[in-house]
């Protein structure tokens, strides 16, 4: 099992990927330091100042912090850019990826960098709605939150997400040489694929059409079909 998390693209990172171990898991494994390399990722070099405003953390956090994901090779300086004493940081790499050994090696770090790759996703979605009202009708139509529950082996999870993960590569445009069409807008494609978990009080019964869902976010439904 390979899980592929924190995903963006700039053509000015000096790499393509993080493959994490036991001791950068050490380094990444904290809230703040997943948004703030998503911000980095996202939005390009910043300050510790930047990053602060954005985040609503003080300077010294956000200094803090940069310089231990700097200690474990997520960030690094971007001296072109710095003016005095003013120091600004870009991210290493596009892609951090966690795989199945790692996370046998260290399941409590890998553990919690999981969590806060989980609440960074949910922010997003929580932005999303906050910006609900003023998104193009166009955007609302093709939006979705949507769940599907299969019964399925491992070997077919797994080419499930192989078949996702590249039929979301082909609408990749990395880099500020690709060329996106009129109308084309940043936007985000979350994959969660996991086994389902019961909670303590479900029963084992499953009602009818449990197997799957699917409902867009539109004017009648906010939710998929759990």
């Amino acid at each position: 099992m390979q899980r592929t998390l924190c995903k963006a693209s700039f053509a000015n990172m000096s790499e393509d990927r993080i493959r994490l171990d036991p001791r950068s898991l050490r380094g990444i494994a904290h809230p703040l330091r997943v948004r703030m390399l998503g911000l980095l990722r996202e939005h390009g070099p910043a300050t510790a100042t930047g990053l602060a405003e954005r985040l609503g953390q003080s300077t010294g956090a956000t200094s803090y912090h940069l310089r231990q994901l700097a200690l474990y090779g997520f960030v690094v300086e971007d001296p072109e850019r710095g003016v005095g004493r003013e120091r600004w940081w870009r991210a290493a790499h596009r892609l951090t990826t966690l795989d199945s050994e790692t996370i046998a090696r260290a399941p409590a770090e890998a553990e919690a960098y999981v969590r806060a790759v989980a609440a960074s996703y949910a922010d997003q979605v929580e932005r999303w709605l906050g910006e609900g009202a003023t998104t193009d009708p166009a955007w609302i139509a093709t939006s979705t939150l949507s769940n599907w529950r299969f019964r399925l082996t491992p070997e077919e999870a797994a080419q499930l997400h192989a078949e996702v993960f590249a039929l979301a590569e082909r609408y990749r445009r990395d880099g500020s040489d690709v060329a996106a069409p009129p109308g084309a807008e940043p936007v985000v494609l979350q994959v969660q694929l996991m086994p389902f978990v019961r909670r303590a009080d479900e029963s084992g019964a499953r009602a009818p059409g449990a197997d799957g869902g699917d409902a867009p976010f539109d004017a009648g439904a906010t939710g998929g079909g759990d």
